[in-house]
């Protein structure tokens, strides 16, 4: 039998207590009923944004308050991401998902933190890595006796402020064993496209997100809001929250096709 497709959403970062308990109340009511399995992803810090000025989340202690207030409330399961080492092991009493950033994801006292907490580690393939290479990262995490792996494909840097998505990434990066989520949200980023933030363009997720399914993916990540153009973090590269559930289904329809 085949596995539910996963679906990883929420906003790119935590901005306050109340907005992300809206969007997480919202994604809760559009998952409910679809043959997913779901989690609600929230950043606690954003540490690598262009700008010193940018807005980078509640920290890590009030961000995980509001991370567990969530999963309480709305009896939901959570993703968020660590900087450094030592976070691993805070982070793993309330996420039941630690993802590492793409451009952190060769850092081996970062890989081994994580993978010693246990928990499923959703590793965000590096913009500037070989889809091949990510082997290496596989075996670290496994060596430190952690095989709860999810891959996830984000777009490669082509020349500056551009990324393109090489659907064969999905492909080669299954091959070692573990699910391959595709990341339609920031695979449409332009890195610094606004010289002190990132840019982007959100109109092609829904092309580039049904394209990974039908490429095999086993699962999307998406970030999204009420408002994206007035988001605090990566706004112009999120998906409107009312626009997830339609593709969703659009994703379901297609994953049945192959």
């Amino acid at each position: 039998m085949q596995k539910k497709f996963i679906v990883i959403a929420g906003p790119c970062v935590i901005e306050n207590e109340e907005i992300t308990l809206q969007i997480a109340k919202e994604l809760k009511r559009i998952c409910s009923n679809l043959d997913i399995d779901f989690y609600f992803k929230a950043s606690f810090d954003k540490a690598n944004r262009t700008s010193i000025d940018s807005f980078r989340g509640p920290g890590i202690e009030q961000g995980l308050k509001i991370l567990q207030k969530v999963k309480d409330t709305y009896n939901l399961e959570v993703v968020t991401d660590i900087h450094e080492p030592y976070q691993a092991q805070f982070v793993a009493k309330v996420a039941d998902i630690i993802q590492i950033p793409a451009f952190l994801c060769r850092q081996t006292d970062l890989l081994l933190a994580a993978a010693k907490t246990g928990k499923y580690i959703n590793v965000k393939k590096a913009q500037f890595l070989a889809p091949w290479d990510i082997k290496n990262i596989v075996h670290k995490l496994e060596v430190s006796g952690n095989k709860n792996i999810m891959l996830c494909e984000r777009g490669t840097s082509f020349g500056y402020n551009t990324l393109v998505v090489d659907m064969t990434s999905i492909m080669e990066m299954k091959k070692n064993g573990y699910p391959v989520i595709f990341d339609g949200t920031h695979s449409v980023q332009k890195p610094g496209g606004n010289g002190i933030s990132t840019s982007g363009n959100r109109e092609y997720i829904p092309y580039l997100t049904k394209a990974a399914v039908a490429a095999g993916a086993d699962g999307i990540f998406l970030e999204t809001h009420f408002d994206p153009d007035n988001a605090l973090s990566d706004g112009s590269n999120m998906i409107h929250i009312d626009k997830i559930k339609e593709l969703i289904e659009k994703c379901l329809k297609i994953r049945e096709c192959i």
